[in-house]
């Protein structure tokens, strides 16, 4: 029942998003300008890593595209709220994990798509990447959306206006992109600020996908970034599930 509930929910949302093409390719306009107008000005600086400018700039804007994108999903319940579809579900029979599930899957497929254009445009700008190590970077794209839009979802059912909820999320992502070397290397800053980004659970997804990208797969980032994001998406749907329980919808 709970794979029939999914696929149901699953199916309904991404309706909705075909149907939308403004949705599907409007979210990557933000990584889309920063590879063009940020990546060239990395172009043979020492940036302290492995790999080309390319080869650390890309996988930054692939988490940065999951990190903003699966955050702010949670407008659309607050929107199915006020119209009353949220109502309208708490008297279904569907599995409330199904409800949650079905929502977030939607999402990793959306932003795994957006992340294959994004890797396409980075090729020819001049990326150079081995074949697994974007597959790679695909998966850890996939598992934070379904991280972070659990989370969203779960904020969304607690807040009453898009007004609570947007600068809750400004005030979460902001910080993480700042601290997780999104853009460049941690490394290249001050100790200090190199060892609170080890806070940070994106920095481990960070450092991982670097190493992918440059042909390093049996390294400790490689470990840890697989650990945290396993471990990030599964305290995020249970902790999400609760909520949607809580709520009956």
């Amino acid at each position: 029942m709970l794979l029939h509930d999914t696929s149901l929910i699953f199916g309904r949302y991404l309706r909705q998003t075909l149907r939308s093409r403004f949705q599907i390719f409007f979210g990557i306009l933000m990584p889309l300008l920063y590879l063009l107008f940020f990546g060239p000005l990395l172009t043979g600086l020492p940036l302290g890593s492995e790999g080309d400018s390319w080869q650390v700039l890309v996988p930054g804007l692939l988490l940065q595209l999951g990190l903003f994108g699966a955050s702010f999903a949670g407008f659309s319940v607050i929107i199915e709220k006020s119209t009353g579809v949220v109502e309208r579900m708490r008297v279904t029979p569907v599995s409330r994990l199904a409800l949650l599930l079905g929502r977030v899957l939607r999402d990793a497929l959306l932003f795994m798509f957006q992340a294959v254009l994004l890797v396409l445009a980075a090729l020819v700008m001049g990326l150079r990447a081995p074949l697994p190590g974007v597959l790679i970077g695909f998966a850890f794209v996939g598992l934070l959306t379904v991280s972070l839009a659990s989370l969203s979802y779960a904020l969304a059912m607690k807040v009453r206006t898009p007004q609570e909820f947007g600068p809750v999320i400004n005030a979460l992502t902001m910080p993480a992109m700042l601290l997780s070397g999104l853009m460049l290397p941690m490394t290249l800053g001050p100790t200090w600020l190199d060892v609170l980004s080890h806070f940070t659970p994106f920095r481990y997804l960070v450092d991982a996908v670097r190493d992918a990208y440059v042909g390093s797969y049996a390294t400790a980032h490689m470990l840890y970034g697989v650990l945290v994001a396993v471990a990030f998406a599964l305290l995020a749907v249970t902790a999400g599930t609760r909520v949607f329980r809580r709520a009956g919808a």
